[in-house]
């Protein structure tokens, strides 16, 4: 008998007195551990692994049938599988192919059925598996369907059990209907059903994994030879990463460890393997020269915020180093970042330049802007519609992202705009790098770096309920960053009612200073000569600025910084770009000339004269 019995199966057997059918559903095309000799479990599938435990209680023969291949002997350890078909085919008429099945119809099936549910000789079980596919609609059964079931109802209620062996035991011959759901059976057969048990299989729980991952990991090959201590580690590392797989997919683990010839040290490489479907790692590919070089190549595209940035990349080496807190068998994602501050001042820049930096292509970094995710269902976008309603075929845009590109920047754009009930499925992310799609499946944030960037804190509410400003650019950095951290943490603890976010994201939140004048100086030099660069390469004309016209439009785009190098770039277009263009269409200057302003006036409109001017080119003002 075995040691070990999952809680589902004692049901069962409690059961087998009682009721004259079951019905199992949920985790039914998963294997299940089965000790087939002392100390030696073996994962077996649902009907094997059944009727062998039927066995040890008295269940004499066993048949089991399926709509696509009609009956066969299940494959039970130590059933003498010829004398099993000579009995059922002498005692209810089953004539067996060289194959050891019978194909049969449906109405074949409820004969056969009958037959065996009222014999009184030695206790037979019967599996319908695949039950599910009995019918076209269990709402709406065809005539052949109804007439079965209702056979089948009928002799759940018909039969009573019978003393079998020496001790007089109780006994039907159960029958065992394997469907997926329970609602894939009439409702009139199921519901209300006395002599009828429903029996839910659960996903295998840790205390079934780790009874699997020690049979498996025994037999993985291992150069040098592991004491018991050693073992039992990587054993409760197969455990922890197999959490929410199945017996079937730690099975598979175990034979991608053979086929790729990993040790069982590797365990954990092949776990990332299987639930990924790659096999290369871009995290173990990231140039680090590059890495350690990063600050200057950041500054380039992101001007200021040299603390942002040096928090930004300690977090990328301990991500590219293995480092970040991962627990539970390493699903959580590579790492989280959370990027307040006011707009316009490189949040999502950062997380654009990260992802070149890692990757060496920016279009590596997944953007989600939330403020399309306002509405209630709209998480259904993200994570694709549940069954029965409309884009259930087509998935999630994020879990359908995610599955295509593993190795990613994931960036959620001003996240407070999210709906609150979107938040929720952050949850699962942040705590175990885990999404389950509207389909079911699951999909793995564990090669992920998450980025999440917001405005909380630079505003809130005051006791009138009108919404003043929480810091002002003429505020210290350090007061700036104390008040958006302490405003972020009560909008997610008091408006939100989710502190668990917050404490998911743990001290990962990078708070940015406004841009003040000396780093906006820097950003306008940078925007002007990257838009006189654009005119040059596009129309083979050059531009240039006298240093006096230069002034008076970094004064101009200076003069209100509270949007940040938005508002420079805003400003740029209006003083600079939109009359610029003008002087260059009106003018159909030649590829070659040379465009001198001169002046730039303040005005409603800016507007740029031009007149002809010497050879080298043209004088504007």
């Amino acid at each position: 008998m075995s040691t070990f019995r999952a809680r589902w199966v004692r049901d069962l057997l409690r059961f087998l007195p009682l009721r004259s059918q079951f019905v199992l559903s949920g985790n039914v095309r998963d294997q299940y551990p089965l000790e087939v000799a002392p100390g030696t479990v073996a994962p077996l599938p649902l009907v094997p692994c059944l009727a062998a435990e039927l066995r040890t209680v008295g269940v004499a023969h066993f048949v089991a049938f399926d709509p696509a291949q009609g009956f066969a002997v299940p494959m039970v350890p130590g059933l003498d599988h010829v004398a099993e078909r000579e009995y059922l085919q002498k005692s209810f008429g089953l004539d067996w192919s060289s194959t050891g099945r019978t194909p049969s119809s449906m109405e074949r099936f409820f004969e056969v059925l009958e037959a065996i549910v009222r014999s009184t000789e030695a206790p037979v079980a019967v599996f319908a598996d695949f039950a599910s596919r009995f019918l076209v609609r269990a709402d709406l059964p065809n005539e052949v369907e109804h007439r079965g079931f209702t056979r089948a109802l009928v002799l759940s209620h018909a039969v009573q059990p019978r003393p079998v062996g020496p001790e007089g035991r109780p006994f039907f011959n159960p029958v065992f209907w394997i469907v997926e759901k329970e609602g894939d059976l009439p409702d009139w057969f199921v519901v209300g059903n006395p002599r009828l048990r429903h029996i839910p299989v659960p996903r295998p729980d840790r205390k079934v994994r780790r009874l699997v991952a020690e049979t498996l990991c025994s037999v993985l090959p291992e150069p040098v030879e592991l004491d018991a201590e050693q073992s039992a580690r990587q054993v409760e590392a197969f455990v922890e990463a197999t959490e929410g797989l199945l017996v079937s997919d730690m099975a598979g683990i175990a034979q991608l460890c053979r086929s790729e010839e990993l040790k069982l040290s590797e365990i954990g490489e092949a776990s990332r393997r299987y639930k990924l479907g790659v096999t290369e790692d871009p995290w173990r590919q990231v140039d680090r020269t590059k890495l350690r070089d990063a600050e200057a190549f950041i500054r380039r595209r992101v001007k200021g915020q040299s603390h942002a940035v040096t928090h930004m990349l300690d977090l990328i080496k301990r991500s590219v180093s293995g480092l970040a807190t991962r627990e539970g068998g390493g699903g959580r994602p590579r790492g989280v970042a959370f990027l307040a501050g006011p707009t316009g001042v490189g949040k999502t820049e950062l997380a654009k330049t990260i992802t070149e930096l890692l990757f060496g292509d920016e279009s590596a970094c997944i953007r989600f802007d939330m403020s399309e995710f306002s509405a209630e269902h709209s998480d259904q976008r993200l994570i694709g519609a549940p069954p029965g309603y409309v884009g259930y075929d087509v998935g999630g845009e994020l879990t359908n992202a995610i599955r295509q590109r593993p190795f990613s920047v994931v960036l959620f754009d001003e996240i407070e705009k999210a709906h609150p009930r979107i938040l929720d499925k952050f949850l699962q992310v942040l705590d175990d790098g885990v999404l389950t799609s509207g389909r079911g499946e699951r999909v793995y944030f564990s090669e992920a770096f998450l980025v999440f960037t917001s405005n909380l804190g630079i505003s809130r509410v005051d006791a009138d309920g009108e919404r003043v400003a929480n810091v002002v650019p003429t505020e210290p950095f350090e007061n700036v960053q104390s008040k958006v951290r302490a405003e972020i943490a009560r909008h997610f603890k008091f408006t939100l009612g989710r502190p668990e976010i917050l404490n998911r994201i743990g001290e990962n939140i990078i708070v940015f200073d406004f841009i003040r004048e000396p780093v906006a100086r820097e950003i306008f030099t940078a925007m002007l000569s990257a838009l006189l660069s654009q005119v040059q390469a596009a129309q083979g004309i050059v531009v240039r600025v006298t240093p006096q016209a230069e002034a008076v439009l970094r004064e101009m785009c200076l003069a209100d910084l509270t949007n940040g190098g938005r508002g420079i770039r805003n400003q740029l277009e209006v003083h600079l770009v939109n009359p610029l263009a003008r002087v260059l269409f009106e003018a159909n200057l030649p590829s070659g000339a040379v465009l001198e302003i001169t002046e730039v006036r303040r005005a409603a409109v800016t507007e740029l004269l031009w007149k002809p001017a010497q050879r080298e080119g043209h004088r504007c003002s």
